[in-house]
């Protein structure tokens, strides 16, 4: 009997060890998501700080950069906002104003957008509103 439970308790940890460590097959994600990344995608990830001070008209003018952006033809996905209320730790920083995540296909994309005159035309424009900008680009494997 004790053997019995030992093998049965030792199969099911080797099939979820496989599931765990075994390749992700083509075509398929580890992600819930339902816009899963292919490998090679690039996630561009710019935290901001606004200045100090600035009326609530005037915060609602810096949307505006996030709305010019979407309109790159290379941003495959734009989304943005504040930061979560979540809990305090050592390793969160939630001292930020705004966080803006883009999605590229690949490095060429995002090299495009980087340079795009949509991109430097509204950066110029709503750089008055930042005192710090943080950029954290990663690509998917």
């Amino acid at each position: 009997m004790k053997r019995r439970s030992f093998i049965k308790g030792t199969a099911i940890v080797t099939t979820a060890s496989a599931i765990v460590t075994s390749p992700v097959p083509e075509g398929f994600s580890r992600s819930k998501s339902d816009h899963a990344n292919n490998p090679g995608t690039i996630i561009h990830s710019v935290y901001f700080w606004l200045k100090k001070g600035l009326s609530s008209s005037e915060e609602k003018e810096f949307l505006n950069f996030f709305q010019a952006l979407k309109n790159i033809p290379v941003t495959k996905k734009l989304t943005f906002g504040k930061p979560a209320p979540t809990t305090t730790r050592s390793v969160t920083d939630n001292t930020f104003d705004y966080n803006l995540i883009i999605t590229f296909e690949n490095l060429e994309d995002i090299n495009v957008y980087e340079t795009h005159p949509d991109h430097l035309a509204a950066a110029q424009k709503y750089s008055k509103f930042w005192e710090r900008v943080q950029v954290r680009d990663t690509i998917i494997t």
